[in-house]
């Protein structure tokens, strides 16, 4: 498998996650066209596209999934809360097929193996996802204010994962945002700092062995801080963890063969 990025941060949140016979989005948090368009430049191909999934429902995440699932005929997958939210911004249309995933189920979709599972967000019904096909997997855990034991379990059965890693607390604290919005981001209903992400990673450094930090601030962070703080967390074990940052208007690649390369 390999998982490109097609947009991270808080203007906008896609992945193309790549299988052998398939492939698959995760979020789709620009437009259509401009998700397309980055997705042929980045080596993809639509047709290969069989569903969307969706972790939530926040326009970042979103905003694309609508005309793109109609224009690929394809379904969008997501929990009753984020179909709900969906539903009541785009209407039932008809065109649409949804399927209802539901945390901790894991089910089938052509050769994929997914696992949903809750995350800790201001949203309706938000969660995450490990993939699998054959013996490999890889996890995405974006936009949660903490990781729980749960939320570990699962991401501990991945060979590589996408994980927020959203602010620094000091250019939080200091930074432009009103006290209500970095109440927000620092809740447990918020975004990971550095210190959070790299924690996590800590626990996982003995089954992880790629990691791509994802769902920056533009603001409150830099690809330089969230890279150091997790390098500087994992110690020991960093010559056997491949960790890179993903930007914003990227190509960046995310290999799940040979290896885990990033």
């Amino acid at each position: 498998m390999e998982l490109t990025i097609l947009a991270s941060g808080s203007k906008g949140n896609c992945a193309y996650l790549s299988g052998e016979n398939g492939a698959l989005l995760i979020d789709a948090g620009l437009s259509a066209r401009e998700l397309l368009r980055r997705l042929a430049r980045a080596g993809g191909d639509e047709r290969r596209i069989e569903a969307i999934l969706l972790t939530h429902e926040h326009s970042d995440h979103l905003r694309g999934a609508d005309v793109l699932a109609r224009r690929l005929g394809i379904p969008l997958i997501a929990t009753e809360g984020t179909l709900a939210a969906f539903f009541n911004k785009y209407g039932d249309r008809g065109r649409v097929t949804a399927r209802r995933c539901r945390s901790g189920d894991a089910f089938s979709f052509g050769d994929f193996t997914i696992e949903p599972f809750a995350t800790s967000h201001d949203a309706r019904e938000p969660c995450g996802f490990c993939i699998g096909e054959g013996d490999l997997k890889v996890g995405c855990c974006t936009d949660t204010g903490i990781v729980t034991p749960a939320m570990l379990e699962r991401l501990s059965s991945c060979d590589a994962v996408l994980l927020e890693s959203n602010h620094c607390p000091d250019m939080l604290e200091n930074g432009p945002y009103p006290f209500y919005l970095k109440q927000r981001i620092r809740s447990s209903r918020g975004h990971l700092s550095n210190a959070a992400a790299a924690c996590c990673l800590q626990t996982l450094a003995e089954r992880v062995h790629g990691v791509l930090l994802a769902h920056l601030s533009e603001v409150n962070n830099t690809p330089e801080k969230a890279l150091s703080s997790a390098q500087e967390r994992l110690g020991h074990c960093i010559d056997a963890t491949e960790i890179t940052v993903a930007p914003q208007n990227p190509a960046e690649k995310m290999s799940a063969s040979c290896g885990i390369r990033l």
